[in-house]
């Protein structure tokens, strides 16, 4: 049945960024860590394998305490550990701006066009992660042009909540800022933990499976597929109804069954 009450009053759309604007887990952030660990003279390498693991644990800051507990834990009795940890994150940060700006990772099939589409259907988009303001900028800026990141109602990013996904906190805040109800806009994610973060902020969903999260369950998505899909290249459906499209735009992010 058609969720009549946003049926053809679609006022918003909230993007996850890593995974579902652009694939910028695996050759982005884990390169830009061992960057960073490589600068700070520590001997960690985190492999496609073991950082697919990590990425259980929403935020980067999280991440690096996680496998200090999991994998080094002497290093847990080193004096100023959270100003440590912080420092290390930043020059992770400086790490995958650069990689950015040197035009290194490209957006996903459809995300370019979606997002034009919504500016020309006066349809509101926002940002929803717990990735840095500063990567997020720079992502956008070398993706879509210098000005793009104004073309977004609201950017929530970072620590400006204290619960990471799968909490709600960012999103609840991003409909705060919005001053939108949830039932009137639309969350897209690509993991597991982004999902329960947008279904606990009563947020219809629609799921793009990355690489690292092709495998995690969406039980309660309104849809998952592969991407965002373009005329000349379809999506596919991995669950739910697209309804014989082939891809996303207002029109169909308005329809979707909840």
């Amino acid at each position: 049945m058609m969720k009549t009450d946003r049926k053809n009053q679609l006022r918003a759309v909230l993007f996850d960024v890593d995974g579902t604007l652009a694939d910028t887990e695996r050759d982005g952030h884990r390169l830009a860590f061992n960057a960073a660990f490589a600068e700070s003279g520590l001997a960690w390498d985190w492999d496609t394998e073991l950082y697919g693991e990590l990425l259980t644990i929403t935020g980067g800051k999280e991440r690096i305490r996680h496998y200090i507990e999991k994998h080094v834990p002497d290093e847990l009795s080193r004096n100023g550990l959270d100003a440590w940890i912080a420092a290390l994150h930043q020059t992770k940060t400086r790490h995958f701006v650069s990689l950015l700006e040197r035009g290194g990772i490209p957006l996903r099939p459809g995300v370019a066009r979606l997002i034009h589409e919504l500016r020309a259907a006066n349809i509101k988009i926002a940002i929803a992660t717990t990735t840095s303001p500063e990567n997020v900028i720079a992502l956008l800026k070398s993706t879509l042009g210098e000005d793009s990141p104004s073309w977004f109602d609201v950017i929530g990013a970072g620590d400006i909540v204290p619960g990471k996904k799968p909490a709600p906190d960012i999103y609840l805040w991003v409909l705060q800022q919005l001053g939108l109800p949830a039932q009137h806009c639309i969350a897209l994610e690509d993991s597991e933990n982004g999902l329960k973060a947008a279904l606990a902020a009563g947020l219809d969903t629609l799921i793009t499976v990355s690489d690292y999260t092709r495998g995690q369950d969406f039980s309660g998505a309104a849809l998952v597929l592969s991407d965002l899909g373009e005329p000349a290249q379809p999506f596919t459906v991995l669950a739910g109804n697209a309804h014989g499209r082939g891809w996303v735009d207002a029109q169909m992010l308005a329809g979707l069954d909840g």
